[in-house]
């Protein structure tokens, strides 16, 4: 039999012995049982989970108050009730402006395609449902719990108006738990068609042709197609339609106004497509009325680009709104104990200022500020003149989505302040110079750098607090590198002028001169204390400050600031070091009349009075002879106690001044949007401006500071001064160390006088400073040694190295520099550290000339400290000293003489004598001396030959010879000493008419 045979005979009598039955029936028991199972444990499962979601959802709902028809009638219809806002005694400025344009419009008076589209697009069953769908609502929660990147939402068109017009858009279950049960209630007292026109009134649409946001649907109609709501037709019906699911996403206008980029607008169109869709899927429109729609061109017949409706005072509009809003949110918070969450919880606090500003629109309450209403006025019409706010630059953006290019003219933006210093109440403010060009407000919003305004605040202000230095302080101006996070070159400031290097100033002069250098320098002394600055800047008001840590360059404006932060932290110097913020809303009344609100000033002590003061009082030198000089002849009062200090940042893109008199401070501000550009020379510095960058915003500020004395001259120019708090002394000191004046500082004429904290005080003489004798090498100073010859030192005085060193001073390069280049320092000096190595013999001095009576020679390198000339009548004669120098020429006093010159080192070691140079004529021996000496000659030699040997004849002769041979050589060398004298004199008549040519252009 065949395998497979075999098989078939198995597998029949498989079923034939009954064991497939068998076997069959005990499957089925086991599945079924198994199934039976865990259809109870659903059941169950469900029971259970539905009596939890229920109590949930109970717990979920249990704040919900909601049970009464007027009260939510009230709610949903209430569209907008205007605060009204005043100025400063009680002037009205009118109605606050919101943000969201709105026009009523009844149901009747809208397109029927639009409801058809609208139903058909957000909610397929609004005529049938209670209030939600449970299908969508499941099905939102599943996305939701799933992570799923589709979210179709679950909420009908009474759950958005439940949303938008009672609820916030905070996103939690709690809040969609009350947005479900408030939805099933409006249901049940409204009909479908109060509940739609509700909706058509308050959803947002994006933005209309001026750029303003627009809510309801005849806001819609006009803002987008201009037309009534009655008249939209099907295709211009349908791209509304689609808006509300994304409202900025697909609106076809920016912020300006402008139209989108053309994929931005392709977006609103594919929505426009699909609410299509949903209609023909609805049977709302035929096949022909979709095709037709579909073509429609929806950019051609957009609106016109219309200018923005706004009040009279938009930046104070805006304003006042956003503040307003902010004391509301905390308020609400704090009512529901929730204070602490707001302050921390991004959410939270986002959650009370959506509830505060619907306060702001429907709650009809009464806003008074601290404005002053006419120097309000006449600040925004000095802004408006104002001829100086140049140069305008231009610059090329490249679009993000579409990648093209194109030129952006930017023009000079300004922001100013004036505030009350005792108080901080707000006065007056210039917020830009047009409003519709980006709605920014310069004063409050413009984050930028302050550059060396915040010079006072995070380091002298410091410093002068912590006892490191007082106005009289020396601080080196000599550029040092420093490291930075590990690099080769490390960070190098310089000043203004990048080749200015000072020497040794005061901290007043450094501040009041604004130097960078010596400010670095003491930002790093603070740190070294172990303190951190920015605390000092968050007490003042500083709250977004980009990192927590404090760098030397810091000083120097690297955090961004606004224009109020620094206004307001200039103020607590003038308010004796106490730091009050700075405010603007004085108190808010509800419809009643009620005060809801009444502004209370919380005081920081940020500096003693002492310190303030004395900050105060190095300000007064910027005004008086530091940077800002020009206020001198551009102030009706000049006279006034102002003090204030100037600020430039990197590139000059920013130029500030904030000054301050004993009752406000006025903070000015002059730059470029330059976050906005990342392109171009956005920078204020220009060859044909009228003024430089920094005069440019002084007389803008000082214009400012005119008109409001013009209208206030109590407040702007007060006749009395910034007042001594007490606790300070004047005292003199020596300028190098700071300390009490030392005898040797007083001979040197560096002694100054300064104010001083009485607690700081310096109790020690000066030690800097010790006189001694010193040479000059090669430009740098040695003291002398004990065998360094006395006719080449000087008495001088120098500053000591051990206190150098423990002024931190020794990382400078250069120790030279220190000394600053003026005559009242010209007689210090600062010596080598360590004495040289002896070299030994100095080299030789070469190339020896003497032109027109004057000796010259190379200068010797090494450790020459001078030369020794000396002198001698003829080369037989022996050389005498005559003088010495520490230069490389002499003037010689005599002629006919040979001159040679000798370096002598530090050590007292000579070198050779150089080879001579010849002044004048040498004298020769004349004749008749020469027969005498012949004679003696013969005589000598006669002597001579009696003495030796009569018969060594040839020692004669060669002899003989050898004198006659001598004598020829001798009158050979001085017939050519007489030629080189010869020479020499026609040389020296040369040199002479080569000196006269050369001297004449000097004559001038």
């Amino acid at each position: 039999m065949s395998e497979n045979g075999s098989n078939k005979n198995k597998f029949l009598a498989f079923f034939q012995r009954g064991k497939f039955p068998k076997y069959t029936r005990i499957s089925l028991d086991v599945t079924w049982n198994i199934t039976l199972f865990f259809l109870v444990l659903g059941l169950v499962t469900v029971f259970f989970m539905g009596g939890v979601g229920a109590g949930y959802f109970a717990s979920l709902v249990q704040g919900v108050t909601i049970d009464d028809k007027d009260e939510m009638e009230q709610l949903i219809y209430n569209y907008e009730e205007t605060s009204e806002v005043y100025f400063a005694d009680n002037v009205r400025l009118g109605e606050l402006r919101s943000d969201i344009h709105r026009e009523e419009v009844a149901l009747e008076d809208v397109s029927d395609v639009l409801i058809d589209a609208i139903i058909a697009t957000e909610d397929e069953y609004f005529d049938e449902h209670p209030g939600i769908v449970p299908k969508a609502v499941m099905r939102a929660l599943f996305q939701e719990f799933a992570g799923s990147s589709s979210q179709t939402g679950g909420s009908t068109l009474t759950q958005q108006l439940v949303k938008n017009q009672i609820l916030t858009s905070e996103v939690s279950f709690e809040r969609k738990a009350e947005e479900i049960m408030i939805a099933l209630r409006l249901e049940n007292f409204f009909e479908k068609d109060e509940i739609l026109s509700a909706y058509l009134n308050v959803i947002p649409f994006g933005r209309d042709s001026s750029g303003r946001n627009i809510a309801g649907i005849q806001a819609a109609a006009e803002g987008l197609f201009d037309v009534d709501a009655s008249e939209l037709n099907l295709p211009q019906a349908a791209y509304i339609a689609g808006l509300p699911q994304s409202p900025y996403a697909y609106t076809p206008f920016e912020s300006g106004g402008n139209l989108r980029s053309e994929e931005a607008i392709e977006r609103g169109i594919y929505r426009m497509q699909v609410v299509l869709n949903r209609m023909l899927s609805a049977d709302k429109i035929t096949e022909e009325e979709y095709e037709e729609a579909i073509n429609y061109d929806v950019v051609a017949n957009l609106t016109d680009k219309k200018e923005s409706i706004r009040s009279e005072y938009p930046y104070l509009n805006d304003e006042v709104e956003r503040r307003a809003r902010d004391i509301l949110a905390k308020q609400l918070a704090e009512d529901e104990g929730e204070l602490e969450e707001y302050e921390n919880n991004s959410d939270t606090e986002s959650y009370y200022k959506e509830l505060a500003e619907r306060e702001l629109r429907y709650s009809g309450l009464e806003i008074h500020t601290t404005i002053d209403k006419e120097i309000y006025d006449r600040f925004q019409e000095v802004t408006s003149e104002y001829q100086y706010f140049e140069p305008t630059r231009y610059v090329t953006v490249t679009d993000s989505e579409t990648g093209e290019s194109r030129n952006v003219e930017v023009p000079v933006e300004t922001g100013a302040m004036l505030m009350e210093n005792q108080t901080g109440r707000i006065i007056a403010f210039v917020g830009g110079r047009d409003f519709e060009r980006n709605e920014i407000n310069y004063a409050t919003w413009n984050y930028t750098s302050n550059g060396s305004a915040m010079k006072p605040l995070l380091g002298y202000a410091p410093a002068i607090e912590l006892g490191l230095i007082q106005p009289g302080s020396p601080i080196p101006d000599v550029i040092v590198s420093y490291p930075n996070d590990g690099e080769e070159d490390g960070y190098t400031p310089t000043n203004y002028n990048p080749l200015q290097e000072k020497g040794i100033i005061s901290a007043r002069e450094a501040l009041y001169d604004s130097d960078n250098v010596p400010a670095i320098r003491l930002m790093g002394d603070v740190l070294d204390q172990g303190e951190n600055p920015k605390s000092y800047l968050r007490e003042m008001g500083f709250d977004h400050l980009s990192n927590e840590n404090t760098y030397r360059p810091d000083i120097l404006g690297t955090e961004d600031s606004t224009v109020e932060e620094n206004t307001n932290a200039y103020a607590t110097f003038a308010n004796g070091g106490e730091f009050v913020e700075g405010y603007m809303i004085e108190r808010i009344l509800d419809r009643d009349g009620n005060v809801i609100y009444q502004h209370e000033p919380e005081i920081v002590e940020v500096f003693s009075a002492q310190t303030a003061y004395l900050t105060i009082d190095i300000l007064r030198d910027t005004v008086e002879s530091g940077t800002a000089t020009s206020l001198n002849y551009n102030l009706d009062q000049p006279n006034v106690d102002w003090a204030g200090k100037t600020g430039t940042s990197q590139e000059w893109r920013d130029a500030w001044f904030i000054g301050s008199n004993p009752n406000v401070t006025l903070g000015s501000w002059i730059g470029y949007r330059s976050l906005e550009y990342t392109q171009g020379d956005l920078t204020l510095n220009c060859s044909n401006c009228t003024h430089n960058h920094s005069n440019r915003n002084l007389t803008f500020w000082a214009q400012l500071a005119n008109v409001a004395t013009e209208i206030n001259p109590e407040l702007m120019a007060p006749e009395g001064f910034h007042e001594s708090p007490g606790g300070l002394v004047t005292r003199s000191y020596c300028e190098v160390s700071g300390d009490l004046p030392s005898d040797a500082c007083n001979e040197l004429g560096l002694v100054s006088t300064d104010l001083f904290n009485i607690d700081d005080v310096p109790t020690d003489e000066d030690e800097s400073v010790v006189s001694g004798q010193y040479v000059e090498i090669e430009d740098e100073v040695y003291e002398a040694v004990e065998g360094t010859p006395e006719e080449f030192t000087q008495e001088g005085y120098f500053i000591r190295h051990e206190f150098i060193e423990d002024k931190g001073w020794d990382n400078i390069e250069d120790l030279s520099k220190l000394i600053p280049d003026n005559d009242s320092w010209s007689n210090l000096f600062v010596i080598e550290n360590e004495e040289p190595e002896d070299e030994g013999q100095p080299e030789t001095p070469q190339n020896v000339t003497i032109s027109s009576g004057t000796l010259s020679w190379s200068e010797v390198s090494g450790q020459v400290i001078g030369y020794r000339i000396y002198a001698a009548d003829s080369e037989e004669d022996e050389y005498e000293l005559v003088d010495h120098t520490t230069e490389t020429s002499f003037d010689l006093p005599t002629e006919n003489r040979l001159y040679a010159v000798q370096a002598v080192s530090l050590f007292g070691h000579e070198s050779d004598l150089s080879d001579p140079a010849t002044y004048g004529t040498i004298e020769v021996p004349d004749e008749e001396d020469d027969e005498e000496d012949s004679d003696e000659r013969d005589d000598n030699r006669g002597e001579d030959e009696d003495e030796s040997d009569p018969n060594d004849d040839r020692n004669n002769s060669d002899e003989e010879d050898e004198n006659e041979d001598e004598d020829v050589v001798d009158d050979e060398e001085e017939n050519e000493d007489e030629d080189e004298h010869e020479a020499d004199d026609e040389n020296d008549e040369t040199d002479d008419e080569d000196d006269d040519e050369q001297d004449i252009p000097f004559l001038d």
